[in-house]
């Protein structure tokens, strides 16, 4: 059974950096394209961003786009999240997921595997 555990959430004051990262258990990684979402209080879970199964293709929401970097390392069986420049608004739950197949998608309900979830609190 395939396992993901996001870690790397905290608070940050805006501006800041964080670097998420989610392990992968039970299958390898390279299985799978990754994908990062975020889900704010009151709000329904949204797309973040996206790498294929390779690495070589990725996607960001507008939202995010500049200031976040999505990477793999598929012999550590990790998807990480380096968030700069961070806003108030990015404050959410994020979560790692995965889909197998050819390509990743910005819809969650294509998203088989899910993390827990980590805290990001940006503060003004």
């Amino acid at each position: 059974q395939v396992q993901l555990v996001e870690s790397g959430g905290g608070l940050v004051q805006a501006g800041g950096s964080l670097r998420l990262s989610c392990a992968v258990s039970g299958r390898t990684v390279s299985n799978y394209n990754m994908g990062w979402f975020r889900q704010a209080p009151g709000k329904e879970r949204e797309f973040v961003a996206a790498i294929s199964w390779s690495g070589g293709s990725t996607s960001y929401a507008d939202s995010v786009k500049g200031r976040f970097t999505i990477s793999r390392d598929n012999a550590k069986n990790t998807v990480d999240l380096q968030m700069n420049s961070l806003k108030p608004e990015d404050t959410a739950v994020y979560y790692c997921a995965g889909r197998g197949g050819f390509y990743y998608t910005q819809s969650s309900s294509s998203y088989d595997h899910w993390g827990q979830g980590t805290q990001v609190t940006v503060s003004s």
